[in-house]
């Protein structure tokens, strides 16, 4: 959303930009699809798609184009192997197609609409083609759809908004560093607790939402879906089982639970005793995060994206 914030305000400064997304990638390209990265007429970037001596040249390439008076929209195709026809300069042996879209005070609404929806939690398609940049507030139901048939004949759509939900049960200190981390991820972030007044909840600036709730319906708050990821850091180790046997027999992408190995096998056994089955119980992550001797609440929080990522990521080229 900062990125779309950004392009924003350069538009209402009366600034022409680019925006540029990548809408098509192969093998080992620096860039993937959608990436975007903003130029501006007064030589302000934001985003990336892909870094390097390649995103140098696009980048000069659009501010070329900004000084002229009627700057195009159009795509770009570019081969990582080096001195090439239509080499970008890199040697990863992937290629990337790059669209530059010129937009103007006249786009305005549409990128206006796009916050809206983001802020609001809620999903839209973004359409671009030779000829349009527009938002529609209609699910894609895929991330991304294209087809590039030619340089004057190709679309590319992509459902912006928050796919993935991370909710954290645990509004503490290690809460807050997850939330602020998760956030910059992409991530839609919701915090519960049970505690009224809490410091560190009601001063988590990060997070999408905040709720004090009673964790015997924490069920009720936490749809079930594939996209969601629950990480369990309550301050109570029963609070932490009440959660666990609310929620681990329903569809998540992640359960994890933070806290000491002998805690957790102590969690597991109290749990199979309860009736859970062992089958239910390997779905947990316990403990969450990967293991790299993480002791501050960041670096614990680092620790669980990087796991978390990793989940996500399974099976992605």
């Amino acid at each position: 959303m900062i990125f779309w914030e950004y392009v924003l305000e350069k538009l209402k400064d009366e600034q022409r930009v680019y925006v540029l997304t990548v809408i098509e990638n192969f093998g080992s390209s620096p860039g993937r699809k959608g990436f975007k990265m903003l130029v501006a007429e007064d030589q302000f970037i934001y985003g990336s798609v892909g870094g390097g001596v390649m995103e140098f040249s696009l980048v000069e390439e659009a501010q070329s184009l900004l000084s002229t008076p009627n700057p195009p929209s159009f795509i770009k195709k570019q081969i990582h192997k080096g001195n090439i026809k239509d080499g970008s300069g890199m040697i990863c042996s992937g290629e990337q197609t790059v669209a530059f879209s010129n937009l103007n005070a006249k786009h305005i609404p549409i990128v206006e609409e796009i916050i809206s929806t983001l802020k609001n939690g809620k999903r839209g398609t973004l359409s671009l083609s030779p000829s349009e940049f527009k938002f529609i507030n209609k699910d894609l139901n895929k991330q991304f759809d294209y087809q590039i048939n030619s340089k004057e004949d190709w679309f590319f759509r992509e459902e912006l908004g928050f796919k993935e939900r991370l909710f954290i049960v645990g509004g503490g200190h290690v809460g807050v560093a997850v939330s602020k981390l998760f956030r910059d991820l992409g991530f839609y972030v919701v915090v519960f607790d049970n505690r009224k007044n809490l410091n560190t909840l009601e001063n988590n600036s990060s997070a999408h939402q905040k709720k004090v709730i009673d964790y015997q319906a924490i069920a009720d708050h936490i749809p079930s879906n594939q996209q969601g990821y629950i990480t369990i850091m309550t301050n109570k180790y029963t609070d932490d089982k009440l959660v666990v046997s609310k929620l681990i027999n329903k569809p998540y992408a992640f359960i994890g639970v933070l806290g000491s190995k002998a805690k957790l096998k102590t969690l597991r056994k109290e749990l199979l005793k309860d009736g859970f089955s062992a089958e239910a119980l390997d779905k947990l992550y316990a403990p969450i995060g990967l293991s790299i001797k993480s002791e501050t609440p960041e670096e614990i929080a680092v620790s669980i994206a990087a796991e978390i990522i990793q989940v996500k990521n399974a099976g992605r080229e």
